[in-house]
């Protein structure tokens, strides 16, 4: 994954009547991403992109139930060779960026595979609040680059624990119904979607794709996530091996498991020294 160090090397944002302007500094050239509010009051988006790849497909993964969107989207960054295209961020979302291998990595990022022709929104910061926005800068991109499809991903609240979780995919295009159900994937009949993935639902003109893993764990949940790149596996040919995120998954669930039981021996011999000290 190319990192966006030399795009971030000057990076701000300014608030000029009643605009919000988000630069970048590359060189001696200016990137920006420019969130303008007509006369109505109305936000208008505007996007101005390091590289405008054509006919892409865009996957994007935001923090949600399990964190399974942006699990997948890490790991699809590590996994093939991507390079920084551009960013965003909202004044109303949280402050929040990762520093990997000393370089900043933005809230929202967007890195392109030459590839499989991909575009990846990863993103680390919550979108609660704005949501319509971000799904807006996401349009904007998908038109910009003719984007053939958006394909959202998400985790979904499971009733119970199982050994394997399943996947649910949801579109309105025929043809990629009928596509998934070969590959074995069910199609979402009944649920409430919330988040960027109902935003771009509702918005967006361009063919949308959600895929939906059911964890039962409000932690990170990688099995969730592994189940998705499995399915992208399928269905774009990407030649990516899930079982390294499930031998992950498993390894922080012993561990946790680990924890909890020390937890408990450690709260009895608590109590029984408080039982003690009473007596």
């Amino acid at each position: 994954m190319s990192e966006p160090s030399e795009f971030l090397s000057f990076f701000k944002s300014l608030r000029l009547s009643g605009d919000v302007y988000f630069t970048a500094q590359k060189k001696d050239t200016f990137k920006y991403l420019h969130l303008q509010k007509n006369r109505k009051g109305d936000f208008m988006v505007q996007v101005q992109l390091l590289k405008k790849p054509k006919n892409a497909t865009i996957i994007e993964g935001f923090p949600g139930f399990g964190l399974v969107g942006t699990i997948t989207t890490e790991y699809l960054l590590q996994h093939l060779k991507c390079e920084f295209i551009g960013s965003f961020w909202l004044e109303e979302m949280p402050a929040t960026v990762v520093v990997h291998e000393g370089a900043l990595v933005p809230p929202i990022g967007l890195y392109y595979n030459a590839a499989y022709n991909l575009v990846i929104v990863h993103a680390i910061s919550g979108t609660i609040g704005v949501e319509w926005l971000i799904s807006e800068y996401i349009d904007e991109v998908a038109k910009q680059i003719g984007a053939k499809e958006i394909i959202t991903i998400e985790g979904v609240g499971s009733a119970g624990e199982t050994e394997e979780s399943q996947a649910f995919v949801y579109t309105k295009n025929p043809k990629k119904k009928e596509q998934f159900k070969k590959l074995g994937v069910k199609p979402l009949t009944e649920g409430i979607i919330i988040g960027v993935t109902s935003a771009l639902l509702l918005k967006t003109k361009i063919d949308t794709i959600a895929l939906f893993a059911d964890t039962h764990s409000k932690l990170p949940d990688s099995k969730a996530a592994a189940k998705v790149i499995e399915v992208l596996d399928k269905y774009l040919g990407l030649k990516i091996d899930p079982k390294p995120l499930v031998e992950t998954a498993e390894k922080f669930e012993k561990k946790l498991q680990t924890l909890i039981e020390k937890s408990k021996v450690a709260t009895e011999e608590l109590k029984e020294k408080q039982m003690n000290y009473v007596g």
